[in-house]
């Protein structure tokens, strides 16, 4: 039996209460609230992603089930800041290119996440030559929507 981690579980009640598979536009009521849920689910995600990355790239020793929790993690909060991107929410590290680009964003948001669910697919494997081909595409599609869409 797979052991749930605690994170996760907080992250599927938080996404089941706040209406997340029914209206975003309806879950906030102001920009700063899209603009800060938004950031959150991006900061927890890219914190993750680092401890997986500093696994791949030899800065600290492989962990295989350490590897396995941190790029699950990654994958789960990878479907989470979309809902923060809804029309009247511009702002924050956003550029106005998200609003006036959305099927390019949409597309880049898409790849991104898949690439994590491939990470995760691999750090299950506990193969860290695995988990650092998965990583690099992964890291690629955060920078590719870095790119286009976010004010340094």
């Amino acid at each position: 039996m797979m052991k749930k981690h605690p994170l996760l579980a907080a992250l599927a009640c938080a996404a089941a209460l706040s209406g997340f598979s029914t209206g975003a536009s309806a879950q906030f009521a102001k920009a700063e609230d899209a603009i800060k849920y938004r950031q959150s689910a991006l900061f927890v995600m890219a914190q993750h992603f680092g401890r997986v990355g500093a696994m791949a790239n030899g800065k600290v020793p492989f962990d295989a089930k350490a590897a396995e929790q941190n790029a699950d993690i990654v994958a789960q909060m990878a479907k989470l800041p979309w809902a923060g991107f809804e029309a009247a929410h511009e702002g924050g590290k956003a550029k106005p290119e998200i609003w006036k680009e959305q099927a390019k964003f949409k597309d880049l948001a898409d790849k991104m996440q898949a690439e994590t669910v491939k990470l995760a697919a691999a750090a299950k494997t506990g193969d860290l030559d695995k988990l650092k081909a998965a990583f690099g595409p992964a890291a690629a599609s955060c920078k590719a929507c870095h790119d286009d869409f976010r004010n340094r």
